[in-house]
């Protein structure tokens, strides 16, 4: 039997500050679930419909009613599990392959699509502005489809971070050089903007080398989806 204190819980956690303040967050989705029961994460408690089990690795989870349901979930659907578990401690970066640096980015369905990306080409580490959105929003969480299992993702100060590296950084631009005739070295860190601002001024500044994605096409499109963007430099990081 769930208690209406721990479905307040579990409701407030959509909530970044309720996140941060309990140390847990929410993820729904039965692939989802058993995706980071496989992982490092830590699981606090496992909620189901009881049309829906089992869910692989879980012998306790806790059969709620549609209606219980319908107030945890985020979706207006809900699809029948709700995983919470610990918010763990970010490990250090990975200086021994590329590092994705996002600045400021705010869409959840962009940090999401990019931490897929990140796990998709074996990016291990993804370091965040501090205003970047949460990595732990559930809109953010239904777009990695699993993926945040396997991307370690930290959030920190850029300015302090850039001034303390010592591999080759890389800034996307509208005016940069074309990436297609670059050197890309086998390391490195991989600078991503603001889906409105681009790099910040404060940033930008810390980028030894600019790079692009030409434009071939005729149309007036100011640029690329910061998500559709990285996929491509990805891609192009791991043809070097």
């Amino acid at each position: 039997m769930v208690v209406k204190s721990e479905l307040k819980l579990i409701k407030s956690l959509h909530q970044k500050k309720y996140r941060n303040e309990h140390g847990l967050f929410i993820i729904e989705g039965k692939k989802a679930v058993e995706e980071l029961l496989r992982s490092k994460f830590k699981v606090f408690r496992i909620y189901v419909l009881e049309d829906v089990l089992p869910v692989k690795g879980v012998k306790d989870a806790a059969v709620i009613l549609p209606k219980e349901m319908n107030q945890i979930s985020s979706l207006k659907n809900p699809n029948g599990v709700v995983g919470v578990f610990y918010i763990p401690k970010a490990a250090a970066v990975d200086f021994s392959d590329w590092i994705i640096v996002l600045d400021d980015v705010q869409d959840p369905g962009n940090l999401g699509t990019i931490i897929r990306l990140c796990d998709w080409f074996g990016i291990p580490s993804l370091v965040c502005s501090e205003n970047t959105v949460d990595c732990y929003n559930p809109k953010v969480l239904q777009a990695t489809m699993g993926s945040i299992a396997r991307v370690n993702i930290s959030y920190t100060s850029l300015d302090l971070f850039l001034s303390e590296v010592s591999v080759p950084v890389y800034g996307s631009f509208m005016d940069g050089n074309n990436v297609y005739k670059e050197e890309l070295p086998k390391r490195g860190i991989l600078i991503m903007g603001n889906e409105g601002k681009g790099i910040s001024d404060r940033v930008n500044r810390k980028c030894e080398n600019r790079i692009t994605i030409p434009r071939y096409g005729k149309s007036e499109t100011e640029s690329l989806n910061v998500a559709t963007a990285s996929a491509i430099l990805m891609n192009e990081i791991r043809r070097a």
